[in-house]
């Protein structure tokens, strides 16, 4: 019994090892790949140590808005996946009602950690419509909505993006701020209270002209 164990063991080393080795010739990472739960419990953040789409992210929300993304054309191919969004390092995932994380979770850990460690392509940029940056400070801004650009970028979007989402400032108009919501914080009951009660409350202490917070679809 212990001979057969100590060539399983051995069969798995030489394995890893031969990857190992094929890796550093062909220069290609060696990935990581853990979870984080989201205030969504429908969705699921991937993290990797590895770049996937390098300081930008994008959402796709169902299988037909996935061209750009090969990835996200395979993450559909699983069943109980219902939409994909890709940031820097991480994937969120959300997932069918009746389907149980943790039956799910070892699969898309594995598959990620494939995908990536054979260097396939995340995004084709060449197909990616281009969109401007909402977030990003224009000449023409009013000073009203410079300051609430710069709350979103400086504050709420790093905290966003640690549960797994984006957001994006779509206009300003009689004292409201309207935001679009992508990635975990889409469609999440929660993400909504953290709006009202978190986004807005900030945005109305350091912002006397802001009234009220609003999500918009895209």
């Amino acid at each position: 019994m212990y001979i057969g164990i100590n060539n399983q063991v051995g069969s798995h080393i030489s394995v890893f090892l031969y990857k190992y080795f094929e890796m550093l010739k062909t220069g290609n990472t060696i990935v990581s790949i853990y979870t984080e739960m989201t205030p969504n419990p429908e969705t699921m953040k991937f993290v990797a140590n590895k770049l996937l789409y390098p300081g930008k992210s994008i959402d796709f929300p169902d299988e037909s808005a996935a061209g750009p993304s090969p990835l996200a054309k395979e993450l559909f191919a699983f069943p109980f996946i219902r939409s994909v969004f890709i940031a820097s390092n991480f994937v969120t995932l959300s997932k069918t009602v009746e389907t149980n994380w943790d039956d799910v979770i070892p699969t898309i850990r594995q598959f990620l950690k494939e995908y990536l460690e054979e260097g396939k392509a995340v995004i084709n940029e060449d197909q990616v419509v281009v969109k401007v940056d909402t977030n990003t400070v224009s000449a023409g801004d009013e000073d009203v909505v410079v300051r609430i650009k710069e709350l979103l970028e400086n504050y709420v979007k790093p905290a966003v993006e640690m549960d797994g989402g984006a957001i994006s400032f779509k206009g300003f108009d009689n004292g409201t701020v309207k935001l679009m919501l992508q990635g975990s914080c889409s469609g999440c009951p929660s993400s909504m209270i953290t709006l009202k009660t978190g986004i807005e409350g900030m945005m109305k202490r350091m912002i006397p002209e802001v009234k009220e917070v609003v999500a918009e679809a895209e």
